[in-house]
């Protein structure tokens, strides 16, 4: 199994997977497969690959590592028919080291020699996760929602080997004046509106939202995209801002017409692209951060209670022996499913486990300042680590 946390992970996922290329299929079908995975949206539900990746044991940036690693294979397998991995990975780090964007600190610091080693660092960064999310309220989310915009440009450095100028910056510009005229036709306003506008000003690196100056449909400039997959991507990021519980009204459907006469795109794919949007977003909804960011600590907590799961799963059997090699927490441990524990108790409980945390690397998270607020994720876990005469406890309770 696959641990995106770990190094080596990419080449392990190259080993693991195996790309079956089919006849060349068109932009839409590839993009239609992508759309499929919520790459699009901004809240990956699965990775595009056979066989299927099983993703119901990575954190949330895990997910989002592999999915842009995979995504960026797909564009590669589409536009060079090569499915080469070694080959895809050096012409990857040569696109991100070209890319370079302000602010990419990664790339200032020592890179590793090993080219795989080399992308997990520049991929880890590019996803960029907030490591602070409590503090920092909404200033980044968990993953970067405009991920796609690097697929679209390492598109372009297949076709014409570089990045055209300013093609990342005007990317993100017409991308953002999109969203904020859908915005303004927009009929019902949401209390989601300023959480997604925040979603994007956390995501762009080459422009601000604050720059936005377009004020009319007609004087984007669209003609600026020449590929259908930049086409498709941005009329869906229109349709995603105009959602409204399942409502488009007159208006904002007018607009995604007009947007998409614009883009030379047909009135089908238009339709097709409001009922899709509508159908991700209501059977995913109570998953999608932007529409589940109304109390900040709550959010940090799911998010927290998801990564913990996580680590203790990877760590279950070393967990499970620290545990029961220590009787007396056992015992306190056990007390505490039929009765409460005294105050010296639960002291006795905190210390002994954080004792069991320092014995295990990667639980070591307990440790640190705050951790100790985290203990109660890890103690509503461990009836499920320990054998079943002690569960038995939790039914007798």
């Amino acid at each position: 199994m696959i641990n995106p946390s770990a190094n080596g992970w990419i080449d392990k996922f190259f080993m693991e997977q195996t790309k079956l290329l089919s006849t060349p299929i068109d932009a839409l079908s590839f993009y239609k497969n992508i759309r499929k995975t919520g790459f699009i949206y901004g809240h990956i539900v699965a990775i595009n690959n056979f066989p299927q990746v099983t993703i119901e044991q990575w954190k949330t940036e895990e997910v989002s590592k592999v999915a842009l690693l995979n995504t960026l294979f797909d564009v590669y397998l589409f536009e060079t028919n090569n499915k080469n991995s070694i080959s895809f990975i050096e012409k990857t780090v040569d696109f991100y080291t070209e890319m370079n964007p302000k602010g990419f600190s990664f790339l200032d610091t020592i890179l590793p020699s090993n080219k795989s080693q080399k992308l997990e660092g520049l991929i880890n960064e590019r996803v960029q996760t907030n490591k602070d999310i409590i503090s920092k309220n909404f200033s980044h989310i968990v993953t970067n929602a405009l991920l796609l915009v690097d697929v679209l440009a390492f598109h372009q450095y297949l076709k014409k080997g570089e990045i055209p100028e300013k093609f990342l910056k005007k990317t993100e510009e017409i991308i953002l004046s999109t969203i904020s005229l859908a915005l303004k036709v927009k009929t019902k306003k949401s209390v989601h509106d300023n959480l997604l506008i925040k979603l994007f000003e956390a995501s762009v690196r080459y422009t601000k939202f604050s720059e936005v100056t377009i004020s009319e449909l007609e004087t984007l400039p669209l003609a600026y995209f020449k590929e259908d997959l930049e086409k498709f991507y941005l009329l869906d990021l229109a349709g995603m801002t105009l959602w409204n519980d399942g409502l488009v009204e007159n208006e904002e459907v007018y607009f995604l017409h007009k947007l998409g006469d614009r883009l030379e795109l047909s009135s089908q794919f238009v339709e097709e692209s409001i009922a899709t949007t509508n159908e991700f977003i209501t059977s995913h909804k109570k998953n999608i951060q932007y529409f589940n960011y109304s109390n900040p600590v709550k959010h940090f907590y799911d998010q927290t209670n998801t990564g913990v799961q996580v680590l203790i799963k990877r760590n279950k059997k070393r967990l499970t022996k620290e545990l029961i090699e220590s009787k007396e927490l056992m015992s306190l441990l056990a007390k505490s499913t039929k009765k409460d524990l005294s105050a010296d108790e639960k002291k006795k409980v905190k210390k002994q486990l954080l004792d069991v945390c320092k014995t295990i690397p990667s639980l070591t998270i307990f440790l640190l300042p705050g951790g100790g607020l985290l203990l109660p994720i890890l103690i509503k876990f461990i009836p499920q680590l320990l054998p079943s005469a002690f569960n038995e406890n939790l039914e007798e309770d």
